[in-house]
């Protein structure tokens, strides 16, 4: 009976201690804990930063030069990184070399492993000279081997490796989503800030330009406005002006959310007071307004970005977003056009798996972020 009472006065205690800490927490701390309990949106942010640390370090990481051509190994299948040999037992990462063969069913040629040939995995191997973040001149890759070329997820038809090449295509299709929801952001706060805080013709004006642009098909859109993109420009410019595009396109939705919950808050008591102290209207918008909904646009931005990725994807791979040179997952998917190369060399279709993991982590972190931004509700 003793140990059973004290069982009850602790486990009250400490129930006592746990709720006396939420009262005092603040909000960010709440909207903390309760993001932590969503476990979809942490492993989903574990994911993407991980995706971000490659996109810093995509030269280190990526073995080859993504222009570099193995005219040997064109269309050559992923090699499989093995750690045991028939005849050696266990002896560390190595992958088996490859030969090609005529296959008497189909008269292709194809690709077959060679056991005779093993070349080891190692880290830290020097490769190819490459300059990290355009400043820093190195030629250390984080694996390779000094034996033989190693592909993890084969080459494509002109012999190059694949792994690389979606190394660095995720430099551009993981910033461009950022870029252009940054823009989105300040185009839609600033706009739904205004038309939600003065009303009247200010408001009927940008309402009636949302429904214009929502009321445009998205993609015969997009294929105009990237086909005013002159052919010449640079990869650098072409990126910019896509980014631009997707920006002038998707602010819309943020800008009715920023009005709605501007509309509810106009007529509250702290905002009367902050009018009466003399506050002007800027300082009413952006010190007390926004900061009171900022989780919520924190939600919005994060599934905003998926839309952003899909869209350079889209445009890319049609052929009306970024071209060759230039290297984004929606411009390897360009060789996934065809269905006969597809059923050849299924490993085409690589950067695609990418897409649809980023897209749903960033789904996941989003609906997280939204769970959290009303930190009080079960």
């Amino acid at each position: 009976m003793m140990m059973q009472l004290f069982t009850k006065l602790a486990r009250r205690k400490k129930e006592e201690i746990k709720d006396e800490k939420i009262f005092l927490a603040s909000q960010w701390q709440l909207m903390w804990w309760k993001f932590k309990r969503h476990k979809l949106a942490m492993v989903s942010m574990c994911i993407l930063a991980f995706l971000y640390i490659i996109v810093l370090f995509c030269e280190f990481i990526a073995p080859y030069d993504p222009w570099e051509r193995f005219e040997d190994y064109k269309n050559a299948p992923p090699q499989l990184v093995r750690f045991y040999s028939k005849e050696e037992g266990f002896r560390g990462p190595f992958v088996y070399g490859m030969k090609q063969e005529m296959d008497m069913e189909t008269f292709r040629k194809v690709f077959v492993e060679d056991e005779s040939k093993k070349y080891a995995v190692r880290l830290f191997v020097r490769g190819s000279k490459y300059k990290l973040w355009g400043l820093f001149e190195s030629d250390l890759h984080l694996f390779g081997s000094k034996d033989g070329p190693v592909f993890l997820f084969g080459t494509d038809e002109l012999g190059r490796d694949l792994f690389s090449r979606v190394i660095y295509g995720a430099r551009i299709s993981l910033t461009i989503g950022l870029v252009g929801v940054f823009l989105s952001f300040i185009l839609g706060t600033l706009l739904g800030g205004i038309s939600g805080y003065f009303g009247g013709t200010i408001d009927e004006v940008i309402q009636r330009t949302i429904d214009f642009l929502v009321s445009i098909p998205t993609i015969p859109l997009w294929m105009a406005l990237s086909a005013a993109i002159p052919q010449d420009w640079s990869v650098i410019r072409t990126y910019f002006a896509i980014t631009i595009i997707l920006s002038l396109v998707g602010w819309g939705g943020l800008a009715r959310v920023v009005r709605g919950r501007l509309l509810s808050l106009r007529e509250e008591d702290f905002i009367l007071a902050a009018r009466l102290t003399g506050a002007s209207e800027w300082r009413i918008i952006t010190r007390h307004m926004l900061p009171s909904f900022a989780s919520h646009l924190i939600a919005s931005i994060t599934l905003s970005i998926p839309g952003m990725i899909l869209g350079e994807t889209s445009l890319s791979f049609i052929g009306l977003g970024l071209r060759p040179p230039a290297i984004s997952w929606g411009v390897l998917l360009q060789d996934a056009q065809q269905v006969i190369a597809v059923a050849h060399y299924p490993w085409r279709l690589i950067p695609a798996f990418f897409i649809i993991v980023t897209v749903l982590s960033f789904n996941f972190l989003g609906d997280g972020l939204r769970d959290a931004a009303d930190p009080y509700s079960r």
